[in-house]
């Protein structure tokens, strides 16, 4: 389904990435993007925080409630996972040609969405989780291989440059 999202997106939506002929460039317009991945990670910590203080708990560092820590658990691996994701993001972006940047925002938006998803579906039960998570894992790991790919493959003279 991934796949399918992120080309349908790259085919259908009317914009294009700027003319970034620099690395530091390409990694600042990263870095823009990936600032938007960050909004589901912040709106579950303010879930988180709210959750904390209705849950009605005498011991701050007692048994928490599982709605609270549904959402404890949610910031914390998506904290995880955006880690992942921004590092590949920054990698990808150095290897991709000029015309393949507009991939950098949709996997962004991607990543978000995949997170939104896991995050509901993961309160609507543990079993659902499953779709939500590779959503934002295997698109992580499609980088993952093809900076190794490039790393090794394409530019091996450049590998620690």
């Amino acid at each position: 389904l991934c796949p399918c999202l992120v080309y349908g997106a790259y085919v259908f939506l009317p914009f294009d990435a700027p003319l970034l002929p620099t690395v530091s460039a390409r990694l600042v317009y990263t870095l823009r993007c990936a600032t938007f991945a960050t909004f589901p990670i912040v709106l579950g910590m303010i879930v988180s925080g709210i959750s904390r203080l209705c849950s009605s708990a005498l011991e701050p560092f007692g048994e928490l409630h599982r709605e609270v820590e549904i959402h404890r658990t949610y910031v914390s691996q998506s904290i995880h996972l955006f880690i992942l994701y921004f590092f590949n993001m920054a990698v990808l972006a150095t290897y991709l040609p000029q015309e393949l940047l507009k991939l950098i925002p949709l996997l962004t938006g991607l990543f978000a969405i995949s997170r939104l998803i896991f995050w509901m579906s993961y309160a609507i039960g543990r079993s659902f989780r499953a779709f939500g998570f590779s959503m934002t894992f295997l698109p992580l790991l499609a980088m993952l291989l093809w900076n190794l790919y490039g790393m090794f493959v394409l530019e091996p003279e450049n590998l620690l440059s």
